[in-house]
């Protein structure tokens, strides 16, 4: 009975495991994403970075065999247990009200370009 009760909980190792799978996601990216496919706020963040010309990896956590681990992991490094979760240039933003709020004060772009996320185009004048 006693083993039962210890399936819910992750052990250290496959939440080490999580962890440094997401780390390693985060840092082989510009722009990171961690999502689920039916949530509402990961959709209108992923629309904000395909509308300002973004690129970026998008991780659905409820199509992954181990996503909920990886949620667990992210939820001890960065302290947000919800999704969205964004990181940029390898730095944790937060979800969809801190993208929103930085893209609504002019910080997102310039974040963006800085993490490689957007392509600088030469202008033509």
């Amino acid at each position: 009975m006693g083993s039962v009760v210890g399936t819910n909980k992750k052990s250290k190792e496959e939440l080490q495991m999580a962890l440094n799978k997401a780390k390693e996601i985060v840092s082989s990216h510009p722009v990171v994403v961690f999502s689920k496919t039916y949530c509402g706020y990961c959709e209108r963040v992923k629309q904000l970075l395909t509308q300002v010309g973004a690129s970026y990896k998008v991780f659905e956590l409820d199509e992954e065999s181990d996503g909920s681990d990886i949620q667990a992991a992210l939820a001890e490094w960065t302290g947000r247990r919800t999704v969205p979760n964004v990181f940029i240039g390898g730095k944790n933003v937060g979800g969809c009200d801190s993208v929103l709020e930085k893209h609504q004060t002019g910080q997102l772009v310039p974040l963006l370009t800085e993490a490689g996320s957007i392509e600088v185009k030469a202008s033509g004048l």
